[in-house]
């Protein structure tokens, strides 16, 4: 028979009889027994069952690549969570993608942020303890602009990898990225300063005014008494820092006037705003053997600071003025002929209850090593008990402390230590810390004060009493002129006419012959010697009138 789906393969057999196709013509004879199916056998499974199997296959395998390319699980820890993403940010390395952050969450003390990322295969070396972890946005620092290409990428993660062999999956994240990453070659060493000044991470390395490398970190020191700053210098630059090389402040504009003129030494324009340090041999000395890595260097606030000679151990000196001390400042330089033996490091001020007098105290700072080798070779050491009595013996030949003007403009002091040959005998306490040594006062101060005893004196002088003495005494003497003129003068003039003219009529009456003639010329000569001195005195009144007061000067009473 036939099935509604088409023929049927089934063989349908009788109980005696070969079997037969039950397919075959009209319909089946009367009488038969009911045929027995028997389904064929099924050995290959349907093709329905092949693509979930093939795609169950592909799904294990992208599991098993994606567990197989999967590094290990790190914990980076920041201040903020700025920029970063669940899910989006990547962590990169040289611009390469080995990482994901999978998770953002905050500490227990809300006062981090912990960022869970997902390294790739190939970066599971990157989880090792010296690994440096930072976030790589829009930057401006003292070395320029950094990161102006995460405005349309986004924030990343950026990775500096390590070199440690120890294992780490918990990071403290950088806030600022590392001025040296440790794929750089050059070598790094250690400075310490007095002050940072206008020092910067990025601040640029100079040798010969040439960049040559940058400030990676500083710190202020423990005792707080100056910085410690670490700088990397790139290869093949740092083969040029050597044991004896010098280390300075670069910064700002060194300006200088001496004998010679103005002098204008400066690194670059940058310096100037951003600041900077050099690094050089002394001039005068051959390049010494390459400096190790981390070697510690002394940073000499300018180049002339840095290239002067060590200064060994400083002595401690006070030095008690009695006079102003406007216009000294800290640091005011201790100078010895020429040569700068220290600094000022304090001032102060102090009240003698015996003297009833202030005294104005002032602490430094000397060096003796930089009077040079011979003296530093001759000299005996200071606690020693030759070294007291060459002290005693410079004090008593003279050497004494003494202020002095720098500047005529800005009237700034400076200390001089000088010998003083006539100065008065003092001793000193060559054992007292610090070292008290007396001093002198400057010559403008002796001259003021020669200038106040002299105005002193002059104020003691009665000029208004000598004024209306005086002014009598004149008043009077034009009375006695007035007088003179007046009355004496005229009255001796008379006379002398009438004297002449009695002496004519005479010498007219006398006769040459006469016996009388000798007489008469000897009485003539007489007369006019007479008249010679009348005329004197005349003239003489009429010049002196006062001598008929005080009479003739010379004569005794």
């Amino acid at each position: 028979m036939t099935s509604p789906q088409g023929p049927s393969n089934n063989t349908i057999k009788g109980p005696n009889e070969p079997s037969r196709n039950a397919g075959g013509g009209g319909g089946l004879p009367p009488n038969l027994p009911d045929p027995v199916i028997e389904p064929r056998s099924r050995w290959i499974p349907s093709l329905v069952w092949v693509i979930p199997l093939i795609a169950a296959l592909i799904g294990i395998a992208l599991v098993v690549k994606s567990v197989s390319g999967r590094g290990p699980t790190i914990t980076i820890s920041f201040v903020s969570a700025e920029g970063l993403e669940t899910g989006k940010t990547k962590v990169k390395y040289k611009d390469v993608d080995v990482g994901t952050v999978k998770e953002i969450t905050l500490s227990k003390d809300h006062s981090r942020v912990l960022v869970d990322v997902q390294l790739t295969k190939v970066a599971e070396d990157f989880a090792v303890k010296d690994t440096r972890f930072w976030v790589v946005r829009p930057r401006v620092a003292a070395s320029g602009v950094t990161g102006l290409g995460t405005l349309l990428s986004g924030a990343y993660i950026g990775v500096d990898a390590g070199k440690s062999k120890e294992d780490e999956t918990h990071f403290v994240g950088l806030e600022t990225p590392p001025a040296v990453t440790g794929d750089q070659k050059g070598r790094q060493f250690t400075l310490q300063g007095e002050s940072l000044g206008s020092i910067d991470i990025g601040s640029p390395i100079y040798y010969r005014r040439v960049q040559v490398g940058q400030v990676v970190g500083f710190s202020l020191d423990k005792d707080g008494t100056g910085v410690t700053m670490q700088v990397f210098v790139n290869a093949p630059y740092d083969q040029y820092v050597g044991t004896n090389s010098r280390w300075w402040h670069a910064s700002g504009v060194d300006l200088r006037l001496d004998a010679s003129g103005f002098k204008l030494n400066t690194q670059s324009l940058a310096t100037v705003v951003l600041g900077g340090i050099a690094f050089q041999t002394p001039p005068n000395q051959e390049p010494g053997q390459q400096a190790p890595d981390n070697m510690t260097f002394r940073l000499g606030s300018d180049e002339q600071d840095a290239m002067r000679d060590p200064d060994g151990q400083p002595i401690r000196v006070v030095m008690n003025f009695n006079q102003s001390l406007r216009g000294l400042s800290v640091g005011a330089p201790i100078d010895f002929r020429g040569i700068l033996l220290g600094s000022v490091t304090g001032i102060g001020i102090e009240y003698d209850p015996k003297t009833r007098t202030f005294q104005m105290p002032v602490t430094m700072n000397i060096y003796p090593d930089r009077l040079g080798k011979r003296f530093r070779d001759s000299v005996p050491r200071q606690n020693t008990v030759a070294g007291q009595e060459l002290l005693q013996k410079l004090v008593s030949n003279g050497l004494r402390g003494q202020l002095r003007t720098g500047n005529l403009l800005t009237g700034q002091l400076y200390v001089a230590l000088d010998v003083f040959p006539k100065a008065a005998k003092v001793t000193v306490d060559a054992t007292a810390d610090p070292l008290e040594l007396p001093t002198v006062p400057n010559t403008l101060d002796e001259l003021q004060l020669q200038v106040a005893d002299i105005a002193k004196k002059l104020d003691k002088i009665p000029f208004d009493d000598i004024g209306n003495n005086l002014n009598s005494a004149l008043k009077n003497a034009n009375d006695l002129f007035n007088q003179l003129g007046t009355q004496v003068v005229p009255e001796a003039r008379d006379t002398l006419t009438a004297a002449r003219k009695t002496f004519g009529e005479a010498q007219s009456t006398l006769q040459q012959d006469s016996p009388l003639q000798s007489d008469v010329h000897q009485a003539l000569q007489e007369l006019t010697r007479t008249l010679q001195s009348l005329n004197a005195l005349a003239d003489y009144l009429e010049r002196h009138p006062e001598s008929l007061v005080r009479g003739k000067p010379g004569d005794k009473p």
